[in-house]
């Protein structure tokens, strides 16, 4: 089956993360939440598509499944726990841990089941599960944003699938052989050019839409473990690279990835900082100095973590963010303004959350230079306020983030 989506000529992922969201938006294609951008989207007859997990023979003969805890997947939750088996979620954004049981009370009815499934039931009916737990997970239900016939995958850019299936390899609780299986809307189903997947990058094994059943048969192996060079800052990872290192694994920063070079010969080796891949140290010095690009027209609600990942996608992370969501702006420090000229070249047409961004050199670095540290000055309230203010030097307001 053609897909519906045509996936432009190089374009990154978070290119096709933008086409998928902005397709579902316009053709209303999801129930709430809404707008689906920045999520995985909840989409119509996501119920018919998570029913047909309980046809698949993997799932029949599995005890332990994991499944993510997103709306979409709610069904599959309530299948796992209807065919009596062991249900896993993963703790939202790994705050507090890796992932909870869903303990049912006991002789649960249909609807009590329904109730442990829902986002509500999750919290009220889990039980944490320790690292050092013995942990067999048979099957893993997850969601994505697109994925391709091949088994290709892009979630919402945050990474949390992958990490938490490094984490899983780590505690040996899965394996190479674990199935991998996301629900998705049929239109979510793209071409996805294999130089996009990264040595981190999860891949399925089947896909169920509302209307098919998809075995991919992925020529791609999955992550080996946690590629530690790729991780933000999560408490509970810290506990895992600790246990990791007691048992004398290697855990240093940087160095060539595990897994090499898939079947394309492609290199996978890590990317630093200066490649778009891993964010720079916030203990790391800035250069003396440095030009700074304007970035406007930031939507309200965007979080700095989501401009983070579409500037990573299309390999322009700064030396420095620096954060001013409240007046729809931020600004990008880079080394020089060969680096400038080339992340500005990379930014035109960025769209996020259906807003286009602005970007150029701020104006307060004549010639496109700036020596040292911004000079700053302030603004009058009635500037900090204007939806997207004009580029130049930052005020005494600005939140800085480190990349």
């Amino acid at each position: 089956m053609e897909p519906v989506i045509k996936i432009n000529s190089g374009a990154s992922k978070w290119d096709i993360r933008q086409q998928v969201w902005d397709y579902i938006e316009e053709n209303n294609l999801a129930n709430f939440p809404r707008p689906v951008h920045n999520r995985i989207p909840n989409f119509k007859a996501a119920n018919q598509a998570c029913n047909r997990l309980a046809d698949l023979q993997v799932f029949k003969s599995s005890q332990t499944v994991k499944i993510n805890p997103d709306k979409p997947q709610q069904q599959a939750r309530f299948v796992t726990l209807e065919a009596q088996k062991t249900l896993l979620v993963p703790t939202p954004r790994l705050r507090t841990g890796l992932f909870n049981k869903i303990t049912p009370p006991q002789g649960a009815s249909k609807e009590q089941l329904r109730v442990c499934s829902s986002s509500q039931g999750v919290k009220d009916f889990s039980v944490p599960v320790d690292l050092n737990a013995k942990v067999k997970v048979d099957l893993l239900v997850i969601g994505s944003v697109a994925v391709s016939e091949k088994g290709f995958r892009i979630g919402k850019g945050e990474g949390y699938a992958d990490l938490e299936h490094g984490m899983m390899v780590s505690m040996g609780a899965v394996n190479e052989s674990t199935v991998v299986v996301t629900v998705v809307h049929d239109c979510q189903i793209v071409d996805i050019p294999e130089e996009l997947i990264g040595s981190h990058d999860l891949t399925v094994d089947y896909i169920l839409t509302p209307t098919r059943v998809i075995k991919t048969n992925c020529p791609l192996p999955k992550p080996q473990g946690i590629i530690w060079t790729k991780l933000e800052k999560i408490p509970i990872l810290k506990t895992l690279r600790d246990l990791e290192e007691q048992a004398g694994k290697d855990v240093t920063l940087g160095g060539e990835d595990e897994r090499g070079k898939g079947k394309s010969g492609r290199n996978m080796r890590e990317k630093g900082p200066e490649e778009g891949g891993s964010e720079v140290p916030s203990q790391r010095k800035l250069p003396l100095s440095v030009t700074t690009v304007y970035l406007g027209g930031i939507p309200a609600g965007l979080r700095v973590s989501e401009l983070k990942t579409a500037l990573r996608e299309r390999e322009v992370a700064p030396l420095r963010l620096t954060w001013q969501g409240a007046q729809h702006r931020a600004f990008l420090d880079y080394s020089d303004p060969q680096a400038a000229d080339q992340a500005l070249e990379s930014l035109q047409g960025l769209s996020l959350n259906g807003h286009s961004l602005q970007a150029e050199l701020a104006r307060s670095q004549p010639g496109g230079k700036r020596s040292g540290q911004p000079s700053r000055r302030s603004r009058p309230s009635t500037a900090i306020k204007s939806k997207t203010a004009p580029p130049g030097t930052k005020d005494d307001t600005t939140e800085n983030t480190e990349q």
